[in-house]
């Protein structure tokens, strides 16, 4: 058989009948005698990934599911569903992501149309069909400590997610989100895929800032639309949620920036973002929400000895290196 032009794969975890609604919106694809499903499960415990009711909801689309008996991840699980497949261009989608019927026609059609552009996202809209401002700067060190230090608040450091721009119009930007991230598969495969120490959080960051680095660009397409939940599975669990965000954010600046940059980026992150958090909660009268971040807070710090050798690799090598 023919390999298939573009290989969908959706990473799932508990994500419910989202799952099936995804899938079945690929089957109206315009292309979807040239599309591959691959869902990759990462030990969901809610029935989402049932075999039988997957292809009961999109019967006609070529579909393989594979199961991780732990949560591996969403880069890891990625990187495990791309190379299941054969297509010439990979398409990460998330499970409360459903395409309109020519998104993904639009998205391989400037794909092709331009060696230059290596990665393509979609125009993502809310329930309401307000667009959503997904597209964001890459990082720097410095922007990374000035929204941890809330600057980005009053105007002093500019915010990540480019929403001075509505995103109705298509242009190349820094990152577009792995909601909807077509990549030509020999890029991905040059990458090196996702970087799988990145949990969850900043591995779309890392993969589109090290396309660019190739001399690769990353094209917003107005044109290609698709419904995005946000928030997705991940709102199931806010305080896990906020302790791989500020994880990978430390993770990203060390190998990015260095050993020095995740260590400030770290120690910004505990002493001023977090307090601020809780105080904003607090502010709003919702104490849960405030556990919630001291929570996630505890998960980072009990993680460090996890965390510290990846961004001072020097400094903990030689600690364990014996008198």
């Amino acid at each position: 058989m023919a390999a298939p032009a573009v290989d969908v794969v959706l990473v799932n975890w508990n994500a419910g009948p989202q799952l099936a609604e995804a899938l079945a919106a690929l089957e109206q694809s315009t292309i979807a005698a040239d599309l591959a499903a691959v869902v990759v499960d990462n030990a969901s415990q809610d029935g989402s990934a049932d075999e039988a009711s997957l292809k009961t909801a999109a019967p006609g689309l070529a579909l393989t599911i594979l199961r991780n008996p732990v949560n591996r991840g969403f880069g890891a699980a990625c990187n495990q569903g791309a190379a299941s497949g054969q297509g010439r261009a990979v398409l990460f989608l998330n499970p409360d992501t459903r395409v309109a019927p020519d998104a993904i026609a639009q998205a391989l059609r400037a794909l092709d149309a331009d060696p230059a552009i290596g990665i393509v996202g979609a125009r993502l809209a809310g329930a309401d069909g307000a667009t959503h401002r997904t597209c964001a700067r890459l990082p720097t060190l410095s922007s990374l400590l000035g929204q941890a230090l809330a600057l980005d608040r009053v105007g002093l450091v500019r915010p990540h997610f480019m929403r001075e721009w509505d995103h109705e119009d298509t242009r190349r930007v820094g990152q577009v989100m792995g909601a909807f991230l077509l990549i030509r598969r020999s890029l991905l495969d040059e990458l090196g895929g996702f970087d799988e120490r990145f949990f969850v959080y900043y591995e779309d960051v890392d993969l589109c800032a090290r396309a660019q680095a190739k001399g690769f660009s990353v094209l917003h397409l107005a044109q290609a639309r698709a419904f995005h939940k946000g928030g997705g599975t991940s709102e199931q669990v806010k305080d896990r949620r906020l302790f791989y965000y500020l994880r990978s954010q430390v993770l990203y600046a060390a190998k990015h920036f260095g050993a020095a940059g995740g260590a400030v980026l770290l120690a910004a992150l505990l002493l001023v973002q977090v307090p601020l958090r809780a105080l904003h909660a607090l502010a709003a009268r919702s104490a849960a929400d405030a556990a919630g971040v001291l929570r996630g807070a505890g998960l980072l710090v009990q993680d460090l000895p996890n965390i510290l050798p990846r961004i001072l690799p020097r400094l903990t090598a030689r600690s364990r290196r014996p008198a």
